[in-house]
Order: C-alpha cells, then sequence, then structure tokens
C-alpha cells in the first residue's frame, strides 16, 4: 500500500516546469530532521503532489517516487537521504493554499500545521481530495 506525499519547492530554484522536461530527477536538498524521517520511510511507486512556495502558493502537479531512499551521494553526511521522482502530469487546475486551508477535510494536513516542512505526508483521503480539487 502506498504512502502519499506533497513535496514542496521554490518554482525560482526547482519548479515542476523542470521537471516536466528532465523527465525525472533525484530529490536533494533537504536538511530539517523530521523531512528527512518523512523521506526515509517513502518508497518507489509512492505517489507525490509537488507544491510551489514563494508566490504561487499551490499544488500544480504530480510525480511518482521512482526509487527507495539512499544516502545523497552529494553529501558528507550519512543522515541525508534523497529519492528519484519522475514527473507524472500537470494537475489541471492548481490547488492553492487558501483553498486548502478553508477545506475542512485539510484541518490536520502538516502542509496547513507546520508551513515550513518540504516533506509533509497526506492521508489517502487528503491526496484524493486534493486531486479532486485539482480537476483529476
Amino acid at each position: 500500500m502506498p504512502n502519499y506525499w506533497i513535496l514542496k519547492t521554490e518554482p525560482s530554484t526547482y519548479s515542476f516546469d523542470d521537471l516536466e522536461r528532465e523527465k525525472s530527477t533525484r530529490w536533494d536538498g533537504v536538511r530539517n530532521n523530521l523531512a528527512l524521517k518523512h523521506i526515509r520511510t517513502m518508497r518507489s511507486k509512492d505517489p507525490v503532489l509537488i507544491y510551489h512556495t514563494g508566490k504561487d502558493k499551490a499544488v500544480v502537479g504530480e510525480a511518482e517516487v521512482t526509487t527507495d531512499p539512499y544516502p545523497d551521494p552529494e553529501a558528507d553526511d550519512e543522515r541525508i537521504v534523497v529519492i528519484d521522482l519522475r514527473a507524472a502530469g500537470r494537475l489541471p487546475n492548481p490547488v492553492t493554499l487558501s483553498a486548502i486551508k478553508s477545506d475542512p477535510a485539510f484541518k490536520d494536513l502538516a502542509l496547513v500545521r507546520m508551513g515550513r516542512l518540504s516533506v509533509v505526508p497526506a492521508t489517502k483521503s487528503q491526496w484524493q481530495r486534493l486531486r479532486k480539487l485539482a480537476g483529476r
């Protein structure tokens, strides 16, 4: 059974457009201990929603984890782990943070409760609700 994830990225650094163009990427740069703990529980084939931070503040695309976590080959600290992702499609309608905050289905979602967390677990029902709001 898959886990469901929301990964946050600053689009001026790395956007969903970049992921679509590249088809796949190593998801690196995460240093927060709780976010790294979440990455360690990710598995190949877990579904991911990509959330743009900054001025966009919206869920914009879908991706899929393609590897289990592994040590970041660029980091000097073996506690730093990464996963690989592949793009799975742009959402027809981005789901804004304000729409997420106003929907009671997301009252417990860490995206709302822990605004700075870059790797956010979601329940299956939250995942399905986000996809529905996005027109999927």
